[in-house]
């Protein structure tokens, strides 16, 4: 692709850096650009900057937030003794979407995967077992994708708790196995939580 602006070149090889974003939707975005007012471009870069510098990480669920408690955790009207655990802030927003659930949520960043090198001492675990002595939660849903790793850290942490008077379950199998969670439709999504199993069944397989 040639370019006659290195300028232009620049601009297009950093937005093809984005993930699902070619060298040629790279460039239309960079003419689109080109087209705005300075003022419009300027406030686009101070918005993205601002984003990068100032978000933070609830402290205590690890979702992103704009003050050290997210909205979420510090809205009075969700349960706060029933805690969803998810992979990532992608499903925090996917479940949200829903408007089925009015509990709150616990990002993990990630899964127990040995082949990657992501041990639990990588996850945010200890800080979903000290929630549940600290804020006396009653239940505990997995909304973990149906992979091999997602059943691993969903028997890792049920191991953790099996001392604790704390209710584990699981959204429904309405998610095909080895699905990702944050690309399920909302109504299958809302279904599988309305429709959790205790945490038995679904490692039984019953």
């Amino acid at each position: 692709m040639f370019f006659s602006s290195q300028l232009l070149e620049n601009a297009v090889g950093e937005f093809a850096k984005l993930p699902g974003i070619g060298k040629k939707t790279a460039l239309r975005l960079v003419l689109h650009l080109l087209k705005q007012d300075a003022d419009q471009v300027d406030q686009f870069s101070e918005v993205i900057s601002r984003m990068r510098k100032e978000i933070r990480f609830c402290q205590r669920c690890n979702n992103v937030s704009d003050a050290d408690i997210c909205s979420i955790c510090a809205n009075v009207s969700r349960k706060q003794e029933m805690v969803c655990v998810v992979e990532t802030i992608r499903e925090v927003i996917a479940i949200e979407a829903t408007q089925q659930f009015n509990g709150t949520y616990h990002v993990l960043g990630g899964v127990i995967s040995p082949l990657d090198g992501i041990g639990p001492d990588q996850l945010q675990i200890e800080g979903l077992l000290n929630r549940v002595v600290k804020d006396n939660v009653e239940e505990i849903i997995f909304a973990l994708s149906p992979t091999i790793q997602g059943d691993t850290t969903i028997y890792y942490i049920q191991k953790k708790l099996k001392d604790r008077k704390v209710k584990i379950t699981t959204i429904a199998r309405g998610i095909a196995f080895g699905g990702e969670l944050e690309y399920t439709d909302e109504m299958t999504l809302a279904r599988s939580l309305q429709n959790r199993l205790p945490i038995e069944s679904y490692v039984s397989g019953k």
